[in-house]
């Protein structure tokens, strides 16, 4: 019995359920910003939202130590997500055009940049969560680290390409993938707001 509930089984289980959450929260942004590309560029986009995020993970969790006494870090993180949360809100409310496949080489340009753009900054406040609460659940087993990080990536790469595909036939999914977004923001803005209060309290 102890060994079914050691603190590296419970560390472990942990991690799953974060990155089942997190992860598909990470995969919303991705899917919801690549969902008026043509599929060829959309792929590319998927690929390249993955590999950002890939790569911010493993910074993030190389300097987890570091990143956990940065005041106020959760705080940028959330308000970043939110500007990203409000152009989404302002192309799903624009011409409509945003969740149908693009077909002018401009229009396409325009709205690859734009799919990236906001995909990096959602990057950067999601996967600072992630790998937070990651860190935060695994303490000091590396190896449960190493496989939630592998994990949450393996996630995103099947959840982004499944919810394009979906935003295509169920144009109203967008406005429930932008409220879970809309509601990480605001959790990671209240819990960084949080810690400022405590931080200037003290002081």
């Amino acid at each position: 019995m102890e060994t079914i509930f050691s603190p590296q089984v419970i560390a472990f289980l942990q991690v799953v359920a974060i990155d089942l959450v997190l992860s598909g929260d990470n995969a919303v942004v991705i899917g919801l910003a690549v969902a008026g590309l043509p599929l060829a560029l959309r792929k590319k986009a998927i690929i390249f939202g993955i590999v950002v995020a890939t790569i911010l993970r493993i910074i993030f969790a190389a300097t987890t130590v570091y990143l956990l006494k940065v005041p106020g870090l959760l705080l940028v993180g959330g308000l970043l997500l939110a500007w990203v949360c409000w152009n989404m809100w302002t192309e799903i409310r624009g011409s409509g055009q945003e969740h149908v496949a693009l077909t002018d080489d401009d229009d396409v340009k325009i709205g690859m940049r734009r799919a990236l753009r906001n995909i990096i900054i959602a990057d950067v406040s999601m996967s600072l969560d992630n790998v937070l609460a990651v860190a935060g659940a695994a303490r000091d087993h590396i190896e449960i680290l190493i496989f939630g990080l592998v994990l949450s990536i393996a996630l995103m790469a099947f959840a982004a390409n499944y919810i394009a595909r979906l935003l295509d036939t169920y144009r109203w999914i967008a406005y429930v993938g932008l409220a879970i977004i809309v509601w990480v923001s605001a959790d990671m803005i209240y819990r960084g707001g949080l810690e400022v209060h405590a931080l200037i309290s003290a002081t």
